[in-house]
Protein backbone atom coordinates (compact mmCIF):
# COMPACT_ATOMS: atom_id res chain seq x y z
CA UNK A 1 0.00 0.00 0.00
CA UNK A 2 2.82 2.35 0.53
CA UNK A 3 4.52 1.96 -2.59
CA UNK A 4 1.35 3.35 -4.26
CA UNK A 5 2.06 6.55 -3.55
CA UNK A 6 5.07 6.32 -5.81
CA UNK A 7 2.10 6.57 -9.55
CA UNK A 8 1.08 9.84 -8.87
CA UNK A 9 3.51 11.22 -7.44
CA UNK A 10 5.94 10.13 -9.94
CA UNK A 11 3.33 10.78 -13.03
CA UNK A 12 2.59 14.46 -11.57
CA UNK A 13 6.49 15.32 -11.30
CA UNK A 14 7.04 13.91 -14.88
CA UNK A 15 3.93 16.04 -16.38
CA UNK A 16 5.81 18.99 -14.08
CA UNK A 17 9.38 18.22 -15.81
CA UNK A 18 8.00 17.66 -19.39
CA UNK A 19 5.14 20.95 -19.43
CA UNK A 20 6.78 23.11 -17.09
CA UNK A 21 10.45 22.68 -15.56
CA UNK A 22 11.57 22.02 -19.33
CA UNK A 23 10.64 25.60 -20.41
CA UNK A 24 12.97 26.99 -17.46
CA UNK A 25 16.39 26.45 -19.32
CA UNK A 26 20.18 27.86 -18.52
CA UNK A 27 21.84 27.93 -21.50
CA UNK A 28 20.87 24.77 -22.50
CA UNK A 29 20.09 22.91 -19.27
CA UNK A 30 17.13 22.30 -17.09
CA UNK A 31 16.32 20.85 -13.75
CA UNK A 32 15.68 17.25 -13.66
CA UNK A 33 12.83 17.11 -10.83
CA UNK A 34 12.57 13.13 -11.28
CA UNK A 35 16.06 12.94 -10.96
CA UNK A 36 16.42 14.61 -7.86
CA UNK A 37 12.83 13.15 -6.54
CA UNK A 38 14.28 9.92 -6.70
CA UNK A 39 17.97 11.02 -5.10
CA UNK A 40 16.12 12.49 -2.04
CA UNK A 41 14.10 9.51 -1.61
CA UNK A 42 16.22 7.12 -2.02
CA UNK A 43 18.58 8.82 0.81
CA UNK A 44 15.71 8.47 3.62
CA UNK A 45 16.37 6.33 5.90
CA UNK A 46 13.59 5.07 6.74
CA UNK A 47 12.24 4.70 2.97
CA UNK A 48 12.25 0.87 1.45
CA UNK A 49 10.72 1.10 -1.82
CA UNK A 50 13.83 3.45 -3.46
CA UNK A 51 14.02 0.91 -6.11
CA UNK A 52 10.48 0.43 -6.74
CA UNK A 53 10.46 3.94 -7.80
CA UNK A 54 13.81 4.17 -9.69
CA UNK A 55 11.68 1.15 -11.75
CA UNK A 56 8.83 3.49 -12.07
CA UNK A 57 10.75 6.44 -13.19
CA UNK A 58 12.90 4.73 -15.62
CA UNK A 59 9.65 3.67 -16.89
CA UNK A 60 8.30 6.93 -17.30
CA UNK A 61 11.54 8.90 -18.55
CA UNK A 62 11.85 6.05 -21.19
CA UNK A 63 8.90 6.96 -22.61
CA UNK A 64 9.06 10.95 -21.82
CA UNK A 65 12.45 10.80 -23.72
CA UNK A 66 13.90 9.51 -26.96
CA UNK A 67 16.93 7.56 -24.85
CA UNK A 68 16.93 3.61 -25.29
CA UNK A 69 15.05 2.43 -22.15
CA UNK A 70 18.35 0.42 -20.44
CA UNK A 71 20.07 4.15 -20.37
CA UNK A 72 17.33 5.09 -18.19
CA UNK A 73 17.21 2.18 -16.25
CA UNK A 74 21.31 1.99 -15.46
CA UNK A 75 21.21 5.45 -14.54
CA UNK A 76 18.16 5.47 -12.13
CA UNK A 77 18.90 2.31 -10.66
CA UNK A 78 22.18 3.22 -10.07
CA UNK A 79 21.42 6.56 -8.46
CA UNK A 80 19.98 4.80 -6.03
CA UNK A 81 22.41 2.49 -5.05
CA UNK A 82 24.40 5.34 -4.63
CA UNK A 83 21.97 7.01 -2.60
CA UNK A 84 21.97 4.63 -0.32
CA UNK A 85 25.48 4.06 -0.04
CA UNK A 86 25.81 7.44 0.55
CA UNK A 87 22.90 7.21 3.42
CA UNK A 88 24.71 4.57 5.03
CA UNK A 89 27.91 6.48 5.40
CA UNK A 90 27.10 10.09 5.78
CA UNK A 91 23.31 9.46 7.69
CA UNK A 92 24.76 12.41 10.35
CA UNK A 93 24.56 14.98 6.76
CA UNK A 94 21.91 14.61 5.19
CA UNK A 95 22.41 17.83 2.89
CA UNK A 96 25.68 16.77 2.54
CA UNK A 97 24.76 13.54 0.95
CA UNK A 98 21.76 14.97 -1.15
CA UNK A 99 24.47 17.44 -2.78
CA UNK A 100 26.60 14.48 -2.97
CA UNK A 101 24.03 12.60 -4.27
CA UNK A 102 22.38 14.90 -6.48
CA UNK A 103 26.09 16.59 -8.14
CA UNK A 104 27.06 12.67 -8.93
CA UNK A 105 23.80 11.38 -10.37
CA UNK A 106 23.80 14.93 -12.50
CA UNK A 107 27.21 13.98 -13.94
CA UNK A 108 26.71 10.27 -14.32
CA UNK A 109 23.29 10.98 -16.25
CA UNK A 110 24.63 13.27 -18.99
CA UNK A 111 27.82 11.32 -19.45
CA UNK A 112 25.73 8.10 -20.18
CA UNK A 113 23.18 10.11 -22.06
CA UNK A 114 26.37 11.47 -24.09
CA UNK A 115 27.62 7.79 -24.38
CA UNK A 116 24.89 6.23 -25.68
CA UNK A 117 23.79 9.31 -28.48
CA UNK A 118 27.66 9.57 -29.63
CA UNK A 119 27.08 5.65 -30.19
CA UNK A 120 24.30 6.00 -32.00
CA UNK A 121 25.94 8.56 -34.12
CA UNK A 122 24.85 12.50 -32.69
CA UNK A 123 28.06 14.35 -33.78
CA UNK A 124 27.92 16.42 -30.31
CA UNK A 125 31.02 17.70 -29.38
CA UNK A 126 31.80 16.79 -25.63
CA UNK A 127 32.99 20.11 -24.46
CA UNK A 128 29.81 21.73 -26.00
CA UNK A 129 27.54 19.67 -24.02
CA UNK A 130 29.25 20.24 -20.77
CA UNK A 131 29.25 23.59 -21.42
CA UNK A 132 25.80 24.45 -22.27
CA UNK A 133 23.58 21.38 -21.18
CA UNK A 134 25.84 19.79 -18.41
CA UNK A 135 26.81 22.31 -16.35
CA UNK A 136 23.70 24.31 -16.49
CA UNK A 137 21.67 21.03 -15.53
CA UNK A 138 23.66 20.70 -12.52
CA UNK A 139 23.45 24.05 -10.95
CA UNK A 140 19.52 23.93 -11.33
CA UNK A 141 19.36 20.52 -10.11
CA UNK A 142 21.59 22.06 -7.09
CA UNK A 143 19.16 24.86 -6.48
CA UNK A 144 15.92 22.58 -6.34
CA UNK A 145 17.72 19.62 -4.24
CA UNK A 146 17.30 21.26 -0.69
CA UNK A 147 13.48 21.77 -1.02
CA UNK A 148 13.03 18.49 -2.85
CA UNK A 149 15.01 17.00 -0.21
CA UNK A 150 12.40 18.50 2.72
CA UNK A 151 8.88 17.62 0.91
CA UNK A 152 10.27 13.88 0.55
CA UNK A 153 11.60 13.61 3.88
CA UNK A 154 8.33 14.98 5.27
CA UNK A 155 6.57 12.43 2.74
CA UNK A 156 8.49 9.71 3.95
CA UNK A 157 7.67 10.46 7.74
CA UNK A 158 3.59 10.49 6.55
CA UNK A 159 4.03 7.30 4.61
CA UNK A 160 6.51 5.59 7.08
CA UNK A 161 5.67 7.02 10.37
CA UNK A 162 8.26 5.98 13.55
CA UNK A 163 5.85 3.17 14.97
CA UNK A 164 5.91 1.32 11.62
CA UNK A 165 9.26 1.05 11.48
CA UNK A 166 10.57 -2.62 12.23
Amino acid sequence: MRNLIAFPLLILAALFQSAILSRFTLLSGYADILLVLLAAWALQERVTSAWHWAFLTSILIGFISRLPWPVTVIGYFSIVYMAQILQRRVWEAPLLAMFAVTFASTIWMHLLSFLVLSFLGSPLPFGDVLGWITLPSLLLNMLIAIPVYAWMRDLAHWVYPSEAVA
